[in-house]
């Protein structure tokens, strides 16, 4: 429910449904002629809305405090919206038009509260993006050292620092690794974190909340973090091992 398997958070995805039919429904109920699409649009919206809410929950659980609290307000608000429209699509089905539109038109204002509170989270408190996107454009785009290759202990998880940006190095033999050091979830230190094996493939787990990437590529192999993490080109020249901006 992270969205681990489609790439970023699967509840700003879902959200749309909801949303959509919602204020769709609202425009048709300032037309003549259009209860019977209202009705139905209305009725989309609160079912899809449970499953939406379902992930945004499961998103919630892994957030930091101050975020979380929030998301508790930005939940209260869209549980408020949403049995505004439960009412309105049983006064709809029972006649009661008129009743079914004032319902409407007041579980839109309480989703849009929410929603607004849902952009706070996601712009203002950076909660569910990628943290490691702007270490990244911190990075030059030419080759930089990062260590001499013996100084690299096999099997471990090495922290090392370029131009201010902390990276994490992991060697496997002649293989060797350089990733963001901070989680792409909430920028826990991943040089920091447990090295373990899962279905055949070496992996960081974050000692943060537990997100978990593969050592070779950076794929998420486990939630809460639904972006990879990322890998940066390495190479080692005369010993010593540089790495570079994808």
């Amino acid at each position: 429910m992270h969205g681990v398997w489609l790439g970023h958070p699967l509840h700003p995805a879902m959200v749309q449904v909801p949303v959509g039919a919602w204020v769709s429904a609202g425009v048709l109920d300032l037309m003549p002629g259009q209860r019977r699409a209202a009705t139905t649009l209305v009725g989309v919206g609160t079912v899809t809305a449970v499953p939406a809410a379902v992930a945004g929950l499961n998103d919630w659980a892994a957030l930091a405090p101050e975020q979380r609290r929030v998301g508790l307000v930005h939940a209260a608000a869209n549980v408020v919206g949403v049995t505004l429209y439960a009412g309105s699509l049983a006064a709809r089905l029972a006649g009661r038009h008129g009743a079914g539109r004032t319902l409407g038109f007041l579980g839109l204002a309480a989703v849009s509260g929410g929603a607004y509170l849902g952009g706070h989270l996601a712009y203002k408190q950076a909660a569910q993006v990628n943290h490691g996107v702007t270490e990244m454009h911190r990075l030059p785009e030419d080759w930089r050292p990062v260590a001499d290759l013996d100084q690299i202990p096999e099997g471990s998880l090495v922290r090392r620092t370029v131009e201010d940006v902390d990276l994490v190095v992991y060697r496997d033999g002649s293989d060797v690794t350089v990733l963001l050091d901070r989680c792409s979830h909430l920028a826990g230190p991943l040089s920091e974190g447990e090295v373990t094996k899962l279905d055949g493939h070496v992996c960081v787990v974050c000692p943060w909340h537990g997100s978990t990437f593969r050592l070779d590529n950076g794929q998420v192999v486990h939630g809460p973090a639904a972006s990879d993490q990322q890998v940066l080109p390495a190479r080692v020249l005369d010993g010593v091992l540089e790495a570079r901006l994808p």
